[in-house]
Protein backbone atom coordinates (compact mmCIF):
# COMPACT_ATOMS: atom_id res chain seq x y z
CA UNK A 1 0.00 0.00 0.00
CA UNK A 2 1.84 3.50 -1.05
CA UNK A 3 0.38 6.29 0.72
CA UNK A 4 1.75 9.80 -0.10
CA UNK A 5 1.38 13.20 2.10
CA UNK A 6 1.86 16.89 0.83
CA UNK A 7 1.38 20.02 2.30
CA UNK A 8 0.17 22.39 -0.99
CA UNK A 9 0.89 25.54 0.49
CA UNK A 10 -2.56 25.93 -1.89
CA UNK A 11 -3.95 23.65 -3.61
CA UNK A 12 -4.94 25.76 -6.38
CA UNK A 13 -1.57 26.81 -7.08
CA UNK A 14 -0.29 22.77 -6.58
CA UNK A 15 -2.46 22.38 -9.65
CA UNK A 16 -0.79 24.58 -11.54
CA UNK A 17 1.91 23.35 -10.57
CA UNK A 18 1.87 19.91 -11.74
CA UNK A 19 0.89 17.98 -8.54
CA UNK A 20 -1.76 16.02 -9.90
CA UNK A 21 -0.26 15.50 -12.76
CA UNK A 22 2.61 14.21 -11.21
CA UNK A 23 0.65 12.34 -8.22
CA UNK A 24 -1.73 10.42 -10.24
CA UNK A 25 1.16 8.60 -11.79
CA UNK A 26 2.29 7.35 -8.61
CA UNK A 27 -0.02 4.28 -7.97
CA UNK A 28 -0.87 6.04 -4.74
CA UNK A 29 -3.46 3.79 -2.51
CA UNK A 30 -4.38 7.16 -0.46
CA UNK A 31 -3.30 10.28 -0.61
CA UNK A 32 -3.09 12.81 2.30
CA UNK A 33 -3.57 16.40 1.32
CA UNK A 34 -2.91 19.71 3.75
CA UNK A 35 -3.06 23.44 3.78
CA UNK A 36 -5.89 23.90 0.87
CA UNK A 37 -6.70 27.29 1.20
CA UNK A 38 -9.79 26.59 -0.89
CA UNK A 39 -13.49 25.57 0.15
CA UNK A 40 -14.49 22.28 -0.78
CA UNK A 41 -17.58 23.87 -2.81
CA UNK A 42 -14.95 25.98 -4.58
CA UNK A 43 -12.84 22.63 -5.99
CA UNK A 44 -15.39 20.80 -8.36
CA UNK A 45 -14.22 19.12 -11.31
CA UNK A 46 -12.24 16.36 -12.17
CA UNK A 47 -8.97 17.80 -11.28
CA UNK A 48 -9.47 17.75 -7.96
CA UNK A 49 -11.69 15.00 -7.78
CA UNK A 50 -9.86 12.45 -9.94
CA UNK A 51 -11.14 9.49 -11.41
CA UNK A 52 -10.64 6.47 -9.47
CA UNK A 53 -10.61 8.05 -5.81
CA UNK A 54 -13.58 8.57 -3.14
CA UNK A 55 -11.93 12.43 -2.12
CA UNK A 56 -13.41 14.13 1.37
CA UNK A 57 -12.71 17.40 2.16
CA UNK A 58 -12.20 18.90 5.71
CA UNK A 59 -12.62 22.60 5.30
CA UNK A 60 -11.19 25.20 7.71
CA UNK A 61 -13.53 27.61 9.49
CA UNK A 62 -12.09 30.32 7.16
CA UNK A 63 -11.86 28.24 4.18
CA UNK A 64 -9.28 30.69 2.66
CA UNK A 65 -6.60 29.07 4.92
CA UNK A 66 -5.44 25.70 5.44
CA UNK A 67 -8.09 22.95 5.38
CA UNK A 68 -7.29 19.22 4.79
CA UNK A 69 -8.23 15.86 2.05
CA UNK A 70 -8.17 12.76 1.81
CA UNK A 71 -8.25 10.73 -1.49
CA UNK A 72 -8.37 6.70 -1.41
CA UNK A 73 -9.14 4.45 -3.69
CA UNK A 74 -11.21 2.62 -1.26
CA UNK A 75 -14.03 3.73 -0.01
CA UNK A 76 -13.64 3.82 4.12
CA UNK A 77 -16.33 2.94 6.49
CA UNK A 78 -16.50 6.12 8.05
CA UNK A 79 -14.27 9.78 8.29
CA UNK A 80 -13.81 11.90 11.48
CA UNK A 81 -13.13 15.21 11.18
CA UNK A 82 -11.62 17.40 13.98
CA UNK A 83 -10.54 16.95 17.47
CA UNK A 84 -13.01 18.23 19.49
CA UNK A 85 -11.57 21.34 20.28
CA UNK A 86 -15.03 23.47 19.22
CA UNK A 87 -12.83 26.81 17.68
CA UNK A 88 -9.38 25.97 18.07
CA UNK A 89 -9.69 23.30 15.75
CA UNK A 90 -9.63 26.44 13.27
CA UNK A 91 -6.13 26.85 14.20
CA UNK A 92 -5.28 23.53 12.80
CA UNK A 93 -7.07 20.40 10.94
CA UNK A 94 -7.70 16.87 11.77
CA UNK A 95 -9.18 14.38 9.28
CA UNK A 96 -9.82 10.60 9.71
CA UNK A 97 -10.41 7.88 7.78
CA UNK A 98 -11.49 4.31 9.02
CA UNK A 99 -11.42 1.63 7.10
CA UNK A 100 -12.05 -1.88 8.37
CA UNK A 101 -8.97 -2.31 10.33
CA UNK A 102 -6.58 0.81 9.90
CA UNK A 103 -7.42 4.45 9.68
CA UNK A 104 -5.39 7.02 7.93
CA UNK A 105 -5.13 10.68 8.96
CA UNK A 106 -4.38 14.15 7.21
CA UNK A 107 -3.64 16.73 9.75
CA UNK A 108 -2.17 19.99 9.80
CA UNK A 109 -0.63 21.42 13.00
CA UNK A 110 -1.76 25.01 14.22
CA UNK A 111 1.01 27.60 13.62
CA UNK A 112 2.86 29.65 16.32
CA UNK A 113 4.30 32.29 16.68
CA UNK A 114 6.70 33.76 19.55
CA UNK A 115 5.07 37.02 19.19
CA UNK A 116 1.86 35.57 19.45
CA UNK A 117 1.43 33.68 22.94
CA UNK A 118 -2.22 32.66 21.88
CA UNK A 119 -1.01 30.80 18.88
CA UNK A 120 1.56 29.01 20.77
CA UNK A 121 -1.06 27.94 23.60
CA UNK A 122 -3.89 26.97 20.58
CA UNK A 123 -1.01 24.46 19.46
CA UNK A 124 -0.22 23.34 22.35
CA UNK A 125 -3.68 22.05 22.85
CA UNK A 126 -4.27 20.76 19.82
CA UNK A 127 -1.45 18.35 20.26
CA UNK A 128 -2.46 17.42 24.12
CA UNK A 129 -5.66 16.63 22.71
CA UNK A 130 -4.38 14.25 19.75
CA UNK A 131 -1.94 12.61 22.56
CA UNK A 132 -5.40 12.14 24.56
CA UNK A 133 -7.15 10.51 21.28
CA UNK A 134 -4.11 8.02 20.66
CA UNK A 135 -3.65 7.02 24.43
CA UNK A 136 -7.57 6.46 24.31
CA UNK A 137 -6.95 4.00 21.12
CA UNK A 138 -4.02 2.27 22.30
CA UNK A 139 -6.01 -1.03 23.81
CA UNK A 140 -7.70 -1.62 20.67
CA UNK A 141 -6.85 -3.61 17.47
CA UNK A 142 -7.09 -0.74 14.89
CA UNK A 143 -3.82 0.50 13.73
CA UNK A 144 -2.94 4.07 12.70
CA UNK A 145 -1.14 6.22 9.90
CA UNK A 146 -1.08 9.63 10.63
CA UNK A 147 -0.02 11.58 8.20
CA UNK A 148 0.91 15.37 7.84
CA UNK A 149 2.48 18.80 8.63
CA UNK A 150 2.59 19.02 12.25
CA UNK A 151 4.89 21.94 12.03
CA UNK A 152 7.11 21.14 14.23
CA UNK A 153 10.32 18.83 13.78
CA UNK A 154 12.17 16.50 16.55
CA UNK A 155 15.95 16.11 16.34
CA UNK A 156 18.77 18.12 15.51
CA UNK A 157 19.39 16.75 11.79
CA UNK A 158 15.72 17.58 10.92
CA UNK A 159 16.57 21.04 11.32
CA UNK A 160 19.23 22.66 8.67
CA UNK A 161 20.45 25.21 10.95
CA UNK A 162 19.09 23.65 13.97
CA UNK A 163 21.32 26.00 16.58
CA UNK A 164 19.73 29.12 14.79
CA UNK A 165 16.11 27.82 15.47
CA UNK A 166 16.27 26.62 19.00
CA UNK A 167 13.52 27.92 21.24
CA UNK A 168 11.68 29.24 18.74
CA UNK A 169 8.48 27.32 17.55
CA UNK A 170 8.57 24.55 15.41
CA UNK A 171 11.73 23.38 17.24
CA UNK A 172 10.69 24.00 20.71
CA UNK A 173 12.09 21.93 23.64
CA UNK A 174 8.16 21.25 24.78
CA UNK A 175 7.47 20.46 21.38
CA UNK A 176 10.49 18.05 20.62
CA UNK A 177 9.26 16.65 24.52
CA UNK A 178 5.93 15.60 22.83
CA UNK A 179 7.55 13.57 19.75
CA UNK A 180 9.59 12.23 22.68
CA UNK A 181 6.47 10.49 24.18
CA UNK A 182 4.71 10.18 21.21
CA UNK A 183 7.44 7.76 20.10
CA UNK A 184 8.33 6.48 23.44
CA UNK A 185 5.20 6.04 25.78
CA UNK A 186 2.89 5.70 22.91
CA UNK A 187 5.28 3.27 20.81
CA UNK A 188 4.52 5.34 17.71
CA UNK A 189 7.05 5.26 14.84
CA UNK A 190 8.31 8.05 12.70
CA UNK A 191 7.95 5.84 9.43
CA UNK A 192 10.35 7.73 6.97
CA UNK A 193 13.24 7.55 9.46
CA UNK A 194 12.86 3.73 10.26
CA UNK A 195 13.99 2.98 6.33
CA UNK A 196 16.28 6.51 5.94
CA UNK A 197 18.57 8.12 9.14
CA UNK A 198 20.17 10.51 6.43
CA UNK A 199 20.75 13.75 8.08
CA UNK A 200 19.86 16.01 4.67
CA UNK A 201 16.59 14.63 4.43
CA UNK A 202 14.09 18.01 4.47
CA UNK A 203 10.67 18.42 3.25
CA UNK A 204 9.98 22.37 3.53
CA UNK A 205 12.23 24.97 2.83
CA UNK A 206 10.27 28.41 4.45
CA UNK A 207 12.54 30.87 2.38
CA UNK A 208 12.87 28.52 -0.63
CA UNK A 209 15.19 25.88 -1.64
CA UNK A 210 17.96 27.51 -2.27
CA UNK A 211 18.28 29.51 1.26
CA UNK A 212 19.48 26.89 3.18
CA UNK A 213 16.75 26.48 6.20
CA UNK A 214 15.24 23.12 4.86
CA UNK A 215 12.75 21.48 7.96
CA UNK A 216 11.66 17.74 7.79
CA UNK A 217 8.18 18.71 9.60
CA UNK A 218 6.18 16.17 7.18
CA UNK A 219 5.75 13.33 8.66
CA UNK A 220 4.05 9.61 8.51
CA UNK A 221 3.72 8.99 12.07
CA UNK A 222 2.03 4.92 12.38
CA UNK A 223 1.21 3.16 15.82
CA UNK A 224 2.78 -0.83 17.00
CA UNK A 225 1.35 -2.71 14.20
CA UNK A 226 2.37 -0.36 11.17
CA UNK A 227 5.48 -0.37 11.97
CA UNK A 228 6.56 -3.79 10.57
CA UNK A 229 5.16 -3.25 7.34
CA UNK A 230 7.00 -0.24 6.49
CA UNK A 231 8.95 -1.10 3.30
CA UNK A 232 9.94 2.03 1.43
CA UNK A 233 9.97 6.09 1.93
CA UNK A 234 11.25 9.13 -0.17
CA UNK A 235 11.10 12.80 0.28
CA UNK A 236 10.50 13.48 -3.60
CA UNK A 237 12.03 16.59 -4.60
CA UNK A 238 12.21 16.45 -8.23
CA UNK A 239 9.70 19.40 -8.96
CA UNK A 240 8.42 21.80 -7.07
CA UNK A 241 4.73 22.22 -6.13
CA UNK A 242 4.82 24.15 -2.90
CA UNK A 243 7.33 24.80 -0.24
CA UNK A 244 6.99 21.32 1.08
CA UNK A 245 7.71 18.17 -0.97
CA UNK A 246 5.73 14.86 -0.64
CA UNK A 247 6.13 12.37 1.52
CA UNK A 248 6.04 8.88 -0.37
CA UNK A 249 5.91 5.82 2.13
CA UNK A 250 5.16 2.00 0.81
CA UNK A 251 3.93 -0.37 3.71
CA UNK A 252 3.60 -4.45 2.90
CA UNK A 253 -0.67 -3.86 3.49
CA UNK A 254 -2.60 -4.99 0.89
CA UNK A 255 -5.29 -2.41 0.27
CA UNK A 256 -8.01 -4.46 -0.24
CA UNK A 257 -7.43 -5.88 3.22
CA UNK A 258 -7.62 -2.79 5.11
Amino acid sequence: MRVISFCADGVREAASRGFYDWVLDQDADIICMQDLRAAESALGGARFNPEGYFAYFFDAIDASTNGVAIYCRKMPKAIMTGLGLGDADGEGRYMQADFENISVASLLAPVASMDDPGSLARKSRFFEQLRIQLDKVRKKRRQYILCGNWNMAHAVRDVQQAERHAGRPGFLDAERQWLDALYGELGYTDAFRLVNQDDDEFSWWPSGRDAGDGWRVDLQVVSPGVRPTIEYGAIYKGQEFSSHAPLIMDYDIEPERL
